[in-house]
């Protein structure tokens, strides 16, 4: 019987028998192909040796994923277990067809992909996004294909449309579509374990190149003198180090190093870890607020308390840990509150809308009329470095970009803060 002929019937078995839900039923049949054409180079090998090298030789491809390996592995074993054997009234294991993306609902789908985001130690803000998205492709689905309650099968046109509607429907910006993408493709490839497709075809949301807003070296000036008290603190230590916001609000206190002059960046975006370094002129005042800081801590302890959130399962292995000072935050809250995970009375870090709120604040003050926020401290950092003749691969160590070419934006802006080519209309000023 022809190859061909073959993946026909595999199909058509797997679809009268609803093993597999039907958007799966193109996949198992690519696998089926895969391990045919593997079986033809190795005639002579028997049929489970040859399914067991050919999961083998699945999982020395760098390129594919560990959810397309089991993929392949279910579909091949359903092809050789089943439809060879002529087994056509056994069905897969529940494990096995919930790796073919069993359709959940909204509730179960909402927590699997907490759990699975709580596995692989995304932070909270992230798992919140994520839930949130979730939600709303879910509610997006029921209204569009009357599924309300149900528990209905993702497929990856599912997901284009959504895209598609949050572009032209919705108009929302490229970055919140990119995050409804990320959070869907999370859904997708994590927990249900669908394989998307053709997403490209999505309508995408446009995007326009844009510099970054950046203030000069006397706004600057301005803006740090506008500042009050703790807040004058906040924007020297994001201008002076180059932080972003949740790299600031998550900084620990062993993490400042004032002999070295530095300060370590732990589990930044992408989950790296750098360093930048610690201006002079925030010593002293850092130095008083950690005393301040100090005495909280203290009198947490004191009282039972004084532990401070941990990453990962650091707190299983250093039991002792989370209370040490070291660990503690540099901006800690200001009430105790109970962690959403683990159920425990902690002090957590300030709200970052503490920050963005002081910066706003210093922003109305000095008379910027620039759209100034948190984030143009950081371009501010670069830019000025840049101006001041550091190295670009050095500033690019210092933000923590990945790619130089991200960091080369800052030298358009540099260009134009600095003296450019005069306008064709000064010249003439002259002579009019």
């Amino acid at each position: 019987m022809e190859e061909n002929n073959v993946l026909t019937e595999f199909q058509e078995f797997m679809r009268t028998r609803r093993i597999v839900p039907d958007n799966q039923i193109p996949f198992c049949a690519r696998w089926a192909s895969k391990f045919l054409a593997f079986l033809n180079k190795n005639a002579f090998t028997k049929t489970d040796i040859a399914l067991i090298q050919f999961i083998d030789f699945l999982k020395k491809n760098n390129n594919l994923q560990d959810w397309q390996i089991k993929q392949a592995e279910n579909a091949v074993r359903l092809y050789v277990d089943n439809f060879l054997a002529g087994n056509k009234e056994k069905v897969l294991p529940e494990a096995a067809q919930a790796a073919y993306g069993e359709g959940l609902d909204s509730a179960t789908a909402q927590q699997r992909i907490r759990e699975a985001l709580r596995l692989r130690h995304y932070s909270y803000s992230t798992e919140q996004t994520y839930v949130v998205w979730c939600k709303r492709f879910y509610a997006w689905l029921a209204e569009t294909l009357g599924v309300a309650g149900a528990s209905p099968v993702i497929t990856s046109a599912n997901v284009r449309e959504y895209l598609s509607h949050l572009a032209m429907r919705q108009r929302v910006a490229s970055s919140t579509q990119n995050q409804a993408f990320n959070a869907l493709l999370f859904l997708c490839r994590e927990v249900l374990n669908v394989e998307l497709t053709d997403i490209d075809k999505a309508v995408r949301a446009k995007r326009g190149v844009k510099l970054p807003v950046v203030l000069s070296v006397d706004e600057t000036r301005r803006l740090i003198e506008a500042a009050t008290g703790k807040d004058r603190l906040y924007v020297q230590l994001v201008y002076g180090t180059g932080m972003r916001l949740m790299e600031a609000v998550r900084l620990r206190v062993q993490d400042v190093d004032f002999e070295a002059g530095m300060v370590f960046i732990r589990g930044g975006k992408g989950d790296k870890d750098r360093s930048t370094m610690l201006p002079e002129a925030v010593k002293p005042v850092l130095l008083r607020h950690l005393e301040e800081v100090k005495k909280l801590h203290d009198q947490d302890l004191a009282a039972g308390y004084g532990e401070a959130l941990l990453p990962g399962s650091l707190d299983r292995k250093y039991p002792n840990a989370p209370k040490k000072w070291g660990w503690q935050w540099v901006f800690p809250s200001s009430k105790l509150s109970i962690d959403p995970r683990s159920g425990r009375m902690l002090r957590h870090h300030i709200s970052p809308t503490t920050i963005q709120k002081a910066v706003a604040l210093a922003v109305r003050k000095s008379g910027i009329i620039k759209h100034a926020s948190v984030h143009t401290l950081r371009h501010s950092f670069a830019t000025h470095l840049l101006m001041n003749g550091v190295n670009i691969r050095e500033v690019q160590d210092l933000l923590g970009h990945k790619n130089v070419e991200t960091t080369m934006i800052y030298t358009h802006v540099m260009r134009d803060m600095t003296k450019g080519p005069q306008s064709p209309l000064d010249l003439l000023a002259g002579s009019i």
